[in-house]
């Protein structure tokens, strides 16, 4: 019963740490662009600051809203939230690391997209209309590039699970392998675009001849936008604890492991998380927005990679 309760507090720890995290990395992000292009820019916990006063507004909906127009914004949270709470961050085998599957992740962020697209086009704007059927554009070859990455990483771990995967990532068997750094590259693209950074969007701009995201969700505000915007947040950071788990997961606590082990991969894992929104920040500075009809072809790279990795696997496999 101990136990039970100890797995319990940590599970809960897990996903309460994502939530709280997920701002600050948003803040870091913006911090880092600052600086490297010598400007002040806003201090670190502004996203928190943003998020609150947005709570604090009333919500204006449009007359020509349905019911699917006011329930998105939970629906897309609650996806998000599930996803970023089941990837294994500090810790795996946790206690609900069973429903940590990444075709369950792909699937939930998916349901996510589907019902963002949705409302977009359900006030009837035009802007609302371009952003949506963007969205659907890219997740065309998001999707299918996610699919192919995790099947590459099914051959080399011998299971979906991503405690499994990362146990095996953390091992010595695994060693330097081609397929693993296309993997690695072709899931940066996809996360690149899938949270709408540079060089496929810009997630700080308002022109509406190119802005995506920000297109769909042009019609919320009050505490619609700031629960959209802070999922918007917590998928940016599932993506990057999915990276951090799949191909840095040393410093994570294995399953079954002390409460000060637990503890010290909570703070390994904030180290890990600052210096990819460091990386991420150095990165959208040093590159430009590409225009919008060149993203299919950034993307299909990211297929591309994912489907010479999954082949190179199999064709080793067979050989075998």
């Amino acid at each position: 019963m101990i136990n039970l309760a100890v797995d319990l507090a940590f599970q809960l720890v897990q996903m309460t740490l994502v939530i709280c995290l997920a701002p600050a990395l948003t803040g870091l992000v913006r911090v880092v662009k600052a600086r490297l292009t010598r400007r002040r820019g806003p201090p670190l916990l502004q996203p928190y600051r943003d998020l609150a006063r947005l709570a604090r507004k009333e919500a204006i909906v449009a007359d020509s809203a349905s019911w699917l127009f006011r329930m998105t914004p939970y629906i897309v949270f609650a996806a998000t939230w599930v996803a970023a709470a089941l990837t294994p961050t500090f810790a795996t085998g946790l206690l609900f690391s069973w429903a940590a599957d990444l075709i369950a992740i792909v699937a939930l962020l998916g349901m996510a997209r589907f019902f963002l697209g949705l409302a977009g086009m359900d006030v009837g704007t035009s802007f609302g209309g371009l952003g949506s059927s963007r969205e659907a554009m890219f997740a065309t070859l998001a999707e299918p590039a996610m699919i192919v990455i995790v099947f590459s990483l099914a051959l080399v771990a011998g299971s979906t699970q991503l405690s499994t995967i990362a146990a095996y990532m953390a091992s010595p068997t695994v060693g330097l392998r081609v397929t693993l750094g296309m993997a690695l590259i072709a899931l940066i693209i996809v996360a690149v675009a899938e949270n709408g950074r540079i060089p496929v969007d810009n997630p700080a701009t308002h022109l509406e001849l190119t802005m995506v995201h920000e297109a769909m969700i042009l019609e919320y505000s009050g505490r619609h936008l700031a629960v959209i915007e802070l999922a918007s947040m917590l998928k940016l950071t599932l993506y990057v604890s999915l990276i951090i788990c799949v191909f840095a997961p040393w410093g994570a606590a294995i399953a079954d492991a002390g409460i000060g082990a637990r503890l010290a991969g909570v703070a390994i894992y904030v180290l890990k998380l600052g210096v990819a929104g460091a990386l991420l920040g150095a990165f959208e500075t040093s590159v430009a927005k590409m225009r919008v009809f060149r993203v299919p072809d950034f993307l299909g790279a990211a297929l591309m990679l994912g489907f010479l990795g999954a082949l190179l696997l199999f064709v080793s496999r067979t050989l075998k």
